[in-house]
C-alpha cells in the first residue's frame, strides 16, 4: 500500500483569461493552506511562471483585501512553452526544485488540460473551475460565470431602453468562443 504524505508547500496560480471571483479563490487557498500549517506560494503568470520560477511566498496578509478586486493579483497568461514535452519538464523541475507537493490551478479548460499534463510528470494538481465559459465538465457552475452573466444582461437591460428611445435595434456579443454557454443564459435572460 502507497503511503501518503501530507503537503507540506504547495503553489498556487491562474491562468489563462481571468474571471470574476479567482483572487476569491485565491484568497481560500491560501488561508486554508495556512490554517493547516502548509506552505504557500504565489506562481506568477500562470504556467509561464511555474516554467520561469517566477514565484513568492504568500501569507495571510497577500490575500486580505483583495476579495472585491477584479483579476488576478497573480496576473495571468497563456503559455507556448508549457505546451511542448521541454516546458512540461521545466515545470515539473520547478515544482521538484521548489519542493511544491502539489499545484492549485485555478482557470478554465486551457489551464485544466495544463494540470493534466503536468500530473502525468508526478505533479499533485487540485484545479479550481475559474471561467466566465462555464466549460468545465463535472461543475455546473464555475468562478465568474454568474457575475459575467449577470453584468451582461444589466447592460442589455440599460441598452434597451437606449434603443427603445432612438427606435434602433442592436446586436450584442458576449465572450464565450466555444461552447457558447454564456450566450445561452444571457440570451434566456434578456
Amino acid at each position: 500500500m502507497e503511503q501518503v504524505h501530507a503537503a507540506r508547500r504547495i503553489g498556487v496560480l491562474t491562468s489563462g483569461g481571468d474571471a470574476p471571483g479567482m483572487n476569491a479563490a485565491i484568497r481560500a487557498v491560501v488561508r486554508s493552506a495556512l490554517a493547516r500549517d502548509i506552505e504557500c506560494v504565489g506562481i506568477r503568470r500562470g504556467y509561464a511562471g511555474l516554467i520561469g520560477g517566477d514565484i513568492f511566498p504568500m501569507t495571510g496578509k497577500d490575500v486580505s483585501r483583495i476579495i472585491n478586486r477584479g483579476g488576478t493579483i497573480l496576473y495571468t497568461a497563456r503559455s507556448e512553452e508549457f505546451r511542448s514535452e521541454e516546458g512540461l519538464r521545466k515545470a515539473a523541475g520547478t515544482c521538484r526544485l521548489l519542493g511544491l507537493d502539489g499545484i492549485v490551478a485555478i482557470g478554465g479548460d486551457g489551464t485544466f488540460r495544463g494540470a493534466r499534463a503536468l500530473s502525468r510528470y508526478g505533479i499533485s494538481v487540485v484545479g479550481i473551475p475559474g471561467t466566465i465559459d462555464n466549460d468545465i465538465v463535472c461543475t455546473d457552475y464555475t468562478i465568474g460565470f454568474d457575475t459575467a452573466a449577470n453584468t451582461a444582461v444589466e447592460c442589455i437591460d440599460r441598452l434597451r431602453d437606449n434603443m427603445q428611445s432612438h427606435e434602433r435595434c442592436a446586436v450584442v456579443e458576449v465572450m464565450g468562443p466555444h461552447a457558447g454557454y454564456l450566450a445561452l443564459h444571457v440570451g434566456v435572460a434578456v
